[in-house]
C-alpha cells in the first residue's frame, strides 16, 4: 500500500516523463565539478566509498569525502550548516538530526530538483523507495511535525537506513536446543540461559554506554513492548508499564551479557558478537556483512538471522542515515545528481552488493544480492514491521534523548529503580516540552 507521504516526490519525478529532451548526457554541464561530501564512518558508507569511482567515471564529477565517526559528524555539521557559504555539497545525516536541520531551515526541500527536467531522471522510480525509511529519514512537516502527512515535504533520501533484526549463533542454539526467540519472553530466557550452558559467553551483546547508546537500547525494546515516549498530546508516557518493562528487559540483557557490556556502544557490541563473546546481537542490519567476513569475524558462517522478537506487537526500529543538500552548499545541482545516482536502482544495488544497506524494495528482491547475502531475505521481511515512530524526531529530542541515556545508565550500573528513573525522565521531559511551547494550544 502506497501512502501520501511520497506523493510530492513521485509527482515531481513524474513531471520529467513529459519531457522529450534530446540531451545525450545530462551530466555534461557539471563535468569537472568537485563535490565535497560529509559521510559517516559506517559499514554502509564504507561500501559507498567502493562505488564512488564508478560515479566519477560515468559522470565526470569528482567526489571528495570527509568521513567522520557519526557523532563527530553531527558536531561538525552543527557548525558547518550555520555558515553563509558551506564547505559541504552533500551530507549524510543521522536520523535524529532531521528535525534540528529542517527546523533551522538548513536543508533544501528536494521538490525543486525533482521538478527540474534537466536534473530529474524519469526512471528514478521513487515508489520503489522503502516506505518506512522515507517516512523516518526523509519527510518533515507532516503528522506530529516529523511523520508523513498532507503538510509534509521531502528533505532527504534514505541512504544507509536501517531496521533491527536478531542475529544469533546457530551452532550454540542447536547445541543446547534453545528455540530462536519469537517473543520477548523467549528472548530474555535465552539471554540468561546461555551464560549458564556456555560458561564465559554472554547471552546478548547490546548497546549500553551512558548517553545516546543507552537511550537507543532502551527505545529498541520500548516500541515492541507497547510503549511510546509521548502520547498524541505530547504528554510523557515513557514511565508507564510498557516503559518499565522495556527498562527491565534492557537491564536483564546487560546483566546476562558479555563482560564489559555496561560500556558498549554499537561497535563494541558488534565486536563482542563477532569474537564469539555473545550468542545474540539485536541491532542494525548494517553489521551483518561484518559478521560474515571471515577475515575479521570468528563466527562467519555460524550466524542465523531472525525478525526482531514480538512483545505486545512487532516493532523494529528505523534509523540510520539519509542524504541531503545543505542550504549553504555551493554546487547544489551537481550534488543532487550524485544523490539521485547513489539512490537510483542502479546505485542502490551497486552499494548493496558492496555490503551496504538497500534503500529500495527492488534491491531486496534482487536474486544476485540474495545469493551473495542470504540474510537479505530476512531483512526484507523485517521491513514489514519497521516502525517510523519508535522515537519522536522533534527539535527537543536531543535534550530528552540525552536525559534518557544518562538516567538509563544509572539503572544499568547503579541499580536505580526503573520506575523511579522513568518518573524522573517524564517530569523533566514535560518541563522541556512546556518550555518549547508544545502545550500552547492545550
Amino acid at each position: 500500500m502506497r501512502k501520501h507521504w511520497k506523493a510530492t516526490l513521485a509527482m515531481a519525478t513524474g513531471l520529467a516523463l513529459w519531457v522529450s529532451g534530446t540531451a545525450a548526457n545530462p551530466y555534461e554541464p557539471y563535468e569537472g565539478t568537485t563535490l565535497v561530501v560529509n559521510f559517516p564512518a559506517h559499514p554502509h558508507y564504507n561500501a559507498v566509498m567502493k562505488v564512488l569511482p564508478e560515479f566519477t567515471k560515468e559522470t565526470g564529477i569528482r567526489v571528495e569525502v570527509d568521513q567522520l565517526q557519526y557523532l563527530k559528524m553531527r558536531e561538525r555539521q552543527t557548525l558547518e550548516l550555520t555558515k553563509a557559504r558551506g564547505d559541504y555539497d552533500l551530507i549524510a545525516y543521522v536520523v535524529f538530526s532531521k528535525a534540528d536541520y529542517v527546523f533551522a531551515d538548513q536543508l533544501e526541500n528536494l521538490a525543486r530538483f525533482f521538478m527540474n527536467p534537466k536534473l530529474a531522471d524519469p526512471n528514478y522510480d521513487s515508489e520503489d523507495l522503502i516506505d518506512g525509511y522515507v517516512q523516518n529519514i526523509g519527510v518533515a512537516g507532516g503528522v506530529k511535525g516529523y511523520l508523513p502527512g498532507k503538510t509534509g515535504s521531502t528533505f532527504g533520501i534514505p541512504f544507509g537506513s536501517e531496521t533491527s533484526v536478531l542475529a544469533y549463533r546457530k551452532d550454540i542454539f542447536e547445541k543446547h536446543g534453545i528455540p530462536v526467540p519469537e517473543t520477548y519472553d523467549q528472548l530474555l530466557e535465552a539471554a540468561c540461559k546461555i551464560p549458564e550452558v556456555e560458561p564465559g559467553m554472554g547471552g546478548m551483546a547490546s548497546r549500553a554506554a551512558s548517553g545516546h547508546q543507552a537511550s537507543h537500547a532502551f527505545l529498541l525494546h520500548l516500541a515492541p513492548l507497547g510503549g511510546r515516549v509521548f502520547d498524541d498530546a505530547w504528554n510523557p508516557i515513557i514511565n508507564n508499564d510498557a516503559g518499565v518493562a522495556a527498562a527491565k528487559a534492557l537491564k536483564t540483557i546487560v546483566d546476562c551479557g558479555p563482560e564489559g557490556a555496561q560500556t558498549f556502544g554499537p561497535a563494541e557490541a558488534a565486536a563482542a558478537f563477532k569474537q564469539g563473546q555473545a550468542a545474540m546481537f539485536m541491532d542494525s542490519i548494517a553489521f551483518a556483512a561484518g559478521f560474515e567476513d571471515p577475515s575479521s569475524s570468528t563466527v562467519a558462517g555460524k550466524v542465523g538471522y531472525a525478525l526482531h522478537p514480538a512483545g505486545v506487537r512487532r516493532g523494529s526500529q528505523t534509523g540510520g542515515f539519509g542524504i541531503a543538500i545543505p542550504k549553504n552548499a555551493q554546487n547544489k545541482e551537481a550534488a543532487f545528481l550524485l544523490m539521485q545516482w547513489l539512490t537510483s536502482k542502479k546505485g542502490d544495488l551497486l552499494v548493496a552488493m558492496a555490503g551496504g544497506n538497500p534503500s529500495r524494495f527492488s534491491t531486496y528482491q534482487n536474486a544476485e544480492l540474495n545469493e551473495k547475502y542470504p540474510y537479505s531475505a530476512t531483512f526484507g521481511e523485517a521491513l514489514k514491521y519497521a516502525d517510523p515512530d519508535w522515537r519522536p524526531i522533534i527539535p527537543t529530542w536531543g535534550k530528552i534523548n540525552a536525559d534518557i541515556g544518562t538516567t538509563m545508565s544509572k539503572v544499568l550500573t547503579e541499580d536505580l529503580d526503573p520506575q523511579e528513573a522513568l518518573n524522573g525522565v517524564a517530569e523533566r521531559a514535560r518541563a522541556i516540552m512546556d518550555e518549547a511551547g508544545y502545550y500552547t494550544w492545550q
